[in-house]
């Protein structure tokens, strides 16, 4: 998964063409291994729907605090530069997966 920082946060998800799954996570938080780990599964599936990246709070507070990212892990599915799905703490895959299926096509689900 390709990772985003606050510098590039503005470019790379706000601005985005089309749907973007953010990752927020910290490298001592065990629950989001487990959820990045999925992530990179759904992600890894092919180029339909949302594109999928991460962003490390303890390097990038700034725009975890701009989304009010209170609790690892937390994903975010942003379209049109607005958060429209929300994912707080360690999910199950097929929570994520019923978050997600608005944004990640069928071709992308993992089961």
């Amino acid at each position: 998964m390709r990772q985003v920082s606050d510098a590039t946060f503005e470019r790379e998800v706000l601005s985005a063409q089309g749907p973007v799954v953010v990752d927020f996570w910290a490298p001592w938080c065990h629950p989001c291994r487990a959820v990045t780990s999925i992530l990179e599964e759904i992600d890894s599936g092919g180029s339909a729907g949302a594109r999928f990246v991460a962003l490390n709070v303890d390097e990038n507070p700034v725009s975890a605090a701009r989304n009010h990212v209170l609790s690892l892990p937390t994903v975010i599915v942003f379209d049109g530069g607005e958060a429209r799905g929300r994912l707080e703490g360690a999910q199950r895959r097929k929570t994520l997966e019923r978050v997600l299926a608005d944004w990640v096509g069928p071709e992308r689900r993992i089961s």
